[in-house]
């Protein structure tokens, strides 16, 4: 595996780790993950993905999670690529280059954890570590045809982790299925948690509104196959309409750019050739939202999370599903394609479009291949908005191991 990795299959491994000793028993005992590059590992560099912090000195300590994992037997074998500091979507910025979607080379992998879920889409490794902001864990989970769990907010500690947008960060799972993410969330987490368990009774919304539509039949249509499966289980599939979905999700790019700004601001005067100039360019342009704009989108994100909560708790439901991506891995360098059904796409909005309400919201959301698509892989996402990680789970479970094949 080691001599693989070296090798930096889809451009997606920024260093290979040497072995810290005999893996602990544990839960995870021998398995082998590798950890994004946003997150600190002993002895390694956390570069970012950017020329900005090329002479970073090697991390001092592990991040907290990279700890856990250890103590819970998993053996850490590479840093990997990142979409530039994790601002972006499509995994194609980076001091690096690109990572390829090892589905088709000329494809994004999706970002930020771009190299996480390449790896793991490759067979290398069965588990991965990224982070996920507005998706950043669920997109190239859905891109490149695996399991990307994006925890409740604070369920896993963020200390040792280069932030995005603190408000939003979340550190992510991706794994080769959902039994493989589920016992490394349980393992780091210190919760039960079995995807075997009965979901019967779960009620199951599936959101109406014109926000949730795809470019893409076939993602559609695997939706609705989900739907069944879900149903067949024993749950309830009923469907909902949130109409405050779009007045919400236009918050998220004032917060996180916002955010963005601040960490960047000081580098971006002294270091401004570090960056690729795609990022620089975002950068400064989310260096024009006023501080009123940031506290009215803060605001914003609060009475209506609170409002959607509560519309949704009123109405019975545990569990929303959707497509995670609208459209599915677009070519390396594009920023808007020709979709499926015609339409001109923007693809960094439309990658994150579905996947940003969940982490504005703070609730546990997965993204699952979805099963029988043709050519490249989409995804599947599910957010719980009660019952946590453990139902989130057991429902993906039969999303991804259909009954009535």
């Amino acid at each position: 595996m080691v001599n693989a990795l070296a090798g930096n299959p889809y451009n997606a491994v920024v260093q290979v780790c040497a072995p810290s000793g005999p893996a602990r028993p544990g839960p995870l005992n021998g398995i082998p993950v590798v950890i994004k590059d946003l997150i600190d590992v002993t002895g390694v560099p956390t570069g970012c993905g950017s020329g900005v912090l090329a002479d970073a000195p090697p991390a001092s300590q592990d991040a907290a999670v990279v700890a856990a994992l250890r103590a819970a037997g998993a053996v850490v074998v590479a840093k990997t690529h990142t979409h530039e500091f994790g601002y972006g979507p499509t995994g194609d910025v980076a001091v690096q280059g690109p990572c390829h979607n090892p589905h088709d080379p000329q494809r994004i992998t999706g970002g930020s954890s771009s190299g996480s879920a390449a790896l793991v889409a490759g067979g290398l490794v069965p588990l991965a570590v990224g982070t996920d902001t507005g998706g950043s864990g669920r997109i190239p989970a859905a891109l490149c045809g695996v399991v990307g769990l994006k925890p409740a907010r604070g369920v896993l500690p963020m200390t040792g982790v280069f932030p995005l947008a603190e408000t939003l960060d979340q550190v992510a799972l991706l794994g080769t299925d959902v039994n493989t993410v589920s016992a490394a969330f349980g393992a780091l987490s210190g919760s039960r948690i079995d995807p075997s368990d009965p979901i019967a009774g779960t009620v199951v919304g599936r959101p109406t509104d014109p926000y949730w539509g795809v470019h893409d039949a076939e993602i559609a249509v695997a939706v609705d196959r989900a739907a069944d499966e879900l149903a067949g289980a024993a749950a309830v599939v009923r469907e909902v309409s949130l109409p405050e979905i779009d007045e919400f999700a236009a918050t998220y790019p004032v917060i996180v750019g916002s955010e963005a700004y601040a960490t960047h601001q000081r580098w971006l005067d002294e270091r401004p050739g570090g960056y690729q100039p795609f990022t620089a360019t975002r950068l400064h342009a989310a260096g024009r939202y006023t501080a009123a704009e940031y506290i009215t989108a803060q605001r914003t994100r609060r009475r209506l999370a609170g409002a959607l909560t509560s519309r949704l708790h009123a109405e019975g439901i545990d569990v929303l599903l959707v497509p995670t991506t609208p459209v599915r891995a677009t070519p390396i360098g594009a920023r808007r394609v020709a979709a499926p059904d015609g339409t001109q796409v923007e693809v960094l909005p439309a990658l994150l479009s579905l996947t940003l309400p969940f982490s504005l919201l703070g609730w546990p959301a997965v993204s699952v291949p979805a099963p029988q698509v043709t050519g490249l892989p989409a995804g599947i996402q599910l957010a719980a908005v009660r019952g946590g990680e453990q139902l989130l789970l057991a429902a993906a479970a039969r999303v991804t191991a259909p009954q009535h094949q």
